[in-house]
């Protein structure tokens, strides 16, 4: 199955009680696997999970630590970009040049990269005197 569709079949999923704004992910590992995840709300907002760091969760649990390509989609006006926290999530477990494509459900899309979503990315080095 692509990405894409994993992605759109998990959207239906999402729990969005409260905004009815549902996103879906599905990121490809590096062995080839596929790993979706869908954003769960709660009424208290911030407890919230995204649908990247779903489908991430997804694939540590499964023993994988390696994405190489990340599909994400909402219903929304322009292709949806991911959050900040989950720019850094996909950085922690993807290359810099990793493909990432947002999509919209009326079928638009936009091609870009980890390393352009999080240009100066927080990483181990910078904890290298710790």
């Amino acid at each position: 199955m692509s990405l894409k569709l994993a992605a759109t079949a998990v959207r239906e999923n999402a729990h969005a009680p409260y905004s009815n704004f549902k996103v879906g992910a599905a990121i490809r590992s590096a062995s080839g696997e596929t790993y979706v995840g869908c954003n769960v709300e709660n009424v208290a907002y911030p407890e919230g999970t995204c649908a990247e760091a779903g489908a991430i969760a997804a694939m540590v649990a499964a023993g994988e630590t390696k994405l190489t390509e990340v599909y994400v989609i909402a219903d929304c006006p322009s292709p949806i970009p991911p959050c900040g926290g989950c720019r850094q999530k996909l950085a922690e477990f993807g290359a810099g040049n990793v493909a990432v494509t947002l999509g919209t459900t009326d079928g638009q899309e936009r091609a870009t990269t980890i390393g352009d979503l999080l240009p100066g990315k927080f990483d181990a080095g910078h904890m290298e005197r710790s």
